[in-house]
Protein backbone atom coordinates (compact mmCIF):
# COMPACT_ATOMS: atom_id res chain seq x y z
CA UNK A 1 0.00 0.00 0.00
CA UNK A 2 2.69 2.33 0.76
CA UNK A 3 4.32 1.80 -2.65
CA UNK A 4 1.50 2.76 -4.17
CA UNK A 5 0.97 5.73 -2.10
CA UNK A 6 4.24 6.39 -3.13
CA UNK A 7 4.31 5.77 -6.75
CA UNK A 8 1.57 8.39 -6.89
CA UNK A 9 3.24 10.90 -5.41
CA UNK A 10 6.30 10.41 -7.51
CA UNK A 11 3.39 10.90 -10.69
CA UNK A 12 2.64 14.30 -9.63
CA UNK A 13 5.80 15.29 -8.81
CA UNK A 14 6.51 14.47 -12.27
CA UNK A 15 3.24 16.37 -14.12
CA UNK A 16 4.98 19.18 -12.24
CA UNK A 17 8.22 18.80 -13.81
CA UNK A 18 6.31 18.72 -17.47
CA UNK A 19 7.61 14.71 -17.27
CA UNK A 20 4.63 12.97 -18.47
CA UNK A 21 5.37 9.79 -20.38
CA UNK A 22 7.38 8.76 -16.74
CA UNK A 23 4.00 10.36 -15.18
CA UNK A 24 2.06 7.70 -16.61
CA UNK A 25 4.52 4.86 -15.84
CA UNK A 26 4.40 5.64 -11.99
CA UNK A 27 0.57 5.57 -12.25
CA UNK A 28 0.46 2.59 -13.88
CA UNK A 29 2.75 1.21 -11.53
CA UNK A 30 0.32 2.47 -8.47
CA UNK A 31 -2.47 1.07 -10.39
CA UNK A 32 -1.57 -2.20 -10.71
CA UNK A 33 -0.73 -2.50 -6.63
CA UNK A 34 -3.98 -0.99 -6.05
CA UNK A 35 -5.90 -3.91 -8.39
CA UNK A 36 -3.64 -7.16 -6.56
CA UNK A 37 -4.73 -5.57 -3.06
CA UNK A 38 -8.50 -5.28 -4.28
CA UNK A 39 -8.40 -8.77 -5.98
CA UNK A 40 -7.46 -9.88 -2.10
CA UNK A 41 -10.36 -7.78 -0.48
CA UNK A 42 -13.06 -11.36 -0.59
CA UNK A 43 -9.88 -12.92 1.30
CA UNK A 44 -8.67 -10.56 3.69
CA UNK A 45 -11.79 -7.55 3.68
CA UNK A 46 -9.58 -5.45 6.72
CA UNK A 47 -7.31 -4.38 3.79
CA UNK A 48 -9.45 -2.85 1.70
CA UNK A 49 -11.48 -1.60 5.11
CA UNK A 50 -8.00 -0.38 6.41
CA UNK A 51 -7.34 3.13 6.66
CA UNK A 52 -4.00 3.08 4.54
CA UNK A 53 -5.56 1.60 1.31
CA UNK A 54 -7.83 4.20 1.56
CA UNK A 55 -5.01 7.00 1.36
CA UNK A 56 -3.52 5.05 -0.91
CA UNK A 57 -6.90 5.31 -3.07
CA UNK A 58 -6.87 9.19 -2.39
CA UNK A 59 -3.27 9.46 -2.98
CA UNK A 60 -3.58 7.42 -6.89
CA UNK A 61 -6.96 9.26 -7.53
CA UNK A 62 -5.77 12.55 -7.10
CA UNK A 63 -2.96 11.71 -9.50
CA UNK A 64 -5.04 10.74 -12.21
CA UNK A 65 -7.27 13.33 -12.08
CA UNK A 66 -4.24 15.70 -12.20
CA UNK A 67 -2.48 14.36 -15.12
CA UNK A 68 -6.00 13.81 -16.57
CA UNK A 69 -7.12 17.71 -16.33
CA UNK A 70 -3.24 18.92 -17.60
CA UNK A 71 -3.55 16.29 -20.31
CA UNK A 72 -7.01 16.22 -21.74
CA UNK A 73 -8.32 18.81 -19.95
CA UNK A 74 -11.45 16.81 -18.28
CA UNK A 75 -12.23 15.41 -15.18
CA UNK A 76 -11.47 11.46 -14.96
CA UNK A 77 -14.57 9.84 -13.38
CA UNK A 78 -14.15 7.31 -10.62
CA UNK A 79 -15.40 4.38 -12.54
CA UNK A 80 -12.25 5.22 -15.05
CA UNK A 81 -9.33 4.58 -12.13
CA UNK A 82 -11.73 1.69 -10.43
CA UNK A 83 -11.79 4.33 -6.81
CA UNK A 84 -14.39 4.25 -4.54
CA UNK A 85 -16.59 7.88 -4.67
CA UNK A 86 -15.51 9.28 -1.12
CA UNK A 87 -11.80 8.09 -1.98
CA UNK A 88 -12.34 10.14 -5.69
CA UNK A 89 -13.74 12.92 -3.82
CA UNK A 90 -11.12 13.06 -1.22
CA UNK A 91 -8.50 12.86 -4.03
CA UNK A 92 -10.21 15.65 -6.13
CA UNK A 93 -10.28 17.88 -3.30
CA UNK A 94 -5.93 17.55 -3.16
CA UNK A 95 -5.76 18.78 -6.61
CA UNK A 96 -6.55 22.19 -5.44
CA UNK A 97 -3.18 22.46 -4.05
CA UNK A 98 -1.40 20.91 -6.78
CA UNK A 99 -2.73 23.84 -9.37
CA UNK A 100 -1.88 26.04 -7.00
CA UNK A 101 1.90 25.06 -6.85
CA UNK A 102 1.71 24.69 -11.16
CA UNK A 103 -0.10 28.93 -10.76
CA UNK A 104 3.04 29.72 -8.70
CA UNK A 105 5.56 28.31 -11.23
CA UNK A 106 3.59 30.03 -14.16
CA UNK A 107 3.93 33.57 -12.56
CA UNK A 108 7.50 32.72 -11.42
CA UNK A 109 7.81 32.29 -15.38
CA UNK A 110 5.94 35.31 -16.31
CA UNK A 111 3.28 34.05 -17.56
CA UNK A 112 0.18 35.13 -16.39
CA UNK A 113 -2.34 33.62 -18.98
CA UNK A 114 -1.26 30.18 -17.31
CA UNK A 115 -1.46 30.83 -13.75
CA UNK A 116 -5.20 32.42 -14.57
CA UNK A 117 -5.77 29.13 -16.08
CA UNK A 118 -4.83 27.33 -12.91
CA UNK A 119 -7.09 29.52 -11.30
CA UNK A 120 -9.89 28.78 -13.16
CA UNK A 121 -9.53 24.86 -12.75
CA UNK A 122 -9.21 25.04 -8.90
CA UNK A 123 -12.44 27.12 -8.81
CA UNK A 124 -14.51 24.91 -11.30
CA UNK A 125 -13.01 21.55 -8.71
CA UNK A 126 -14.01 23.73 -5.56
CA UNK A 127 -17.74 24.47 -7.12
CA UNK A 128 -18.17 20.46 -7.71
CA UNK A 129 -16.92 19.68 -4.07
CA UNK A 130 -20.25 22.63 -3.20
CA UNK A 131 -22.18 20.68 -5.24
CA UNK A 132 -22.22 17.22 -3.85
CA UNK A 133 -24.82 15.65 -2.23
CA UNK A 134 -24.85 16.55 1.89
CA UNK A 135 -24.48 13.15 2.26
CA UNK A 136 -20.79 13.20 1.05
CA UNK A 137 -20.22 16.01 3.44
CA UNK A 138 -20.25 13.88 6.16
CA UNK A 139 -17.43 11.78 4.93
CA UNK A 140 -14.58 11.94 7.07
CA UNK A 141 -11.79 15.07 6.66
CA UNK A 142 -14.01 16.36 3.37
CA UNK A 143 -15.58 19.54 5.07
CA UNK A 144 -11.85 20.15 6.54
CA UNK A 145 -10.19 19.48 2.83
CA UNK A 146 -12.86 21.57 1.16
CA UNK A 147 -12.43 24.45 3.63
CA UNK A 148 -8.88 24.05 3.17
CA UNK A 149 -9.04 24.39 -0.95
CA UNK A 150 -11.36 27.46 -0.61
CA UNK A 151 -8.42 28.92 1.25
CA UNK A 152 -5.71 27.94 -0.94
CA UNK A 153 -8.16 29.38 -3.87
CA UNK A 154 -8.12 33.14 -2.31
CA UNK A 155 -4.57 32.80 -1.46
CA UNK A 156 -3.68 32.37 -5.60
CA UNK A 157 -6.57 34.91 -6.58
CA UNK A 158 -4.76 37.69 -4.28
CA UNK A 159 -1.71 36.75 -5.55
CA UNK A 160 -2.74 36.43 -9.02
CA UNK A 161 -4.00 39.97 -9.08
CA UNK A 162 -1.38 41.09 -7.49
CA UNK A 163 0.81 39.96 -10.59
CA UNK A 164 -1.50 41.38 -12.61
CA UNK A 165 -1.62 44.78 -11.40
CA UNK A 166 2.49 44.98 -11.29
CA UNK A 167 2.62 44.29 -14.86
CA UNK A 168 0.26 46.37 -15.64
CA UNK A 169 1.88 49.25 -13.63
CA UNK A 170 5.16 48.35 -15.28
CA UNK A 171 3.78 47.84 -19.43
CA UNK A 172 2.24 51.58 -18.50
CA UNK A 173 5.63 52.73 -16.94
CA UNK A 174 7.26 51.42 -19.93
CA UNK A 175 5.55 53.75 -22.16
CA UNK A 176 6.90 57.01 -20.92
CA UNK A 177 10.16 55.93 -20.84
CA UNK A 178 12.36 57.72 -23.13
CA UNK A 179 15.27 56.61 -24.65
CA UNK A 180 18.78 58.09 -23.19
CA UNK A 181 20.50 60.13 -26.06
CA UNK A 182 23.98 59.84 -26.39
CA UNK A 183 26.44 62.10 -24.61
CA UNK A 184 28.18 64.33 -27.12
CA UNK A 185 32.37 62.62 -26.97
CA UNK A 186 34.24 66.11 -25.42
CA UNK A 187 36.76 67.20 -27.90
CA UNK A 188 40.17 66.83 -26.44
CA UNK A 189 41.29 69.75 -25.15
CA UNK A 190 44.50 71.08 -27.28
CA UNK A 191 47.27 72.48 -25.03
CA UNK A 192 48.53 75.53 -25.67
CA UNK A 193 52.36 76.02 -26.41
CA UNK A 194 53.49 79.17 -24.92
CA UNK A 195 56.30 81.06 -27.13
CA UNK A 196 59.90 80.59 -26.27
CA UNK A 197 61.41 83.96 -25.40
CA UNK A 198 64.80 84.59 -27.79
CA UNK A 199 67.46 84.89 -24.95
CA UNK A 200 69.43 88.03 -25.20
Amino acid sequence: MRKATSFSKQAILLVHQKRFEDAKKSVEKAKKIIADLQDLADEYPEIVYGGMFSAALQEYAEANVFLKLIEESRFIAPEEINVPSVDYVLGLADVVGEFRRRSLDALREGDVKNGEKCLEIMDEIFIELMALDEAYMLVPGLRRKSDIARRIIETTRGDITQEVRRKSLEDYLKRFEQPKAEKPKAKPKVKKVQPVKAKK
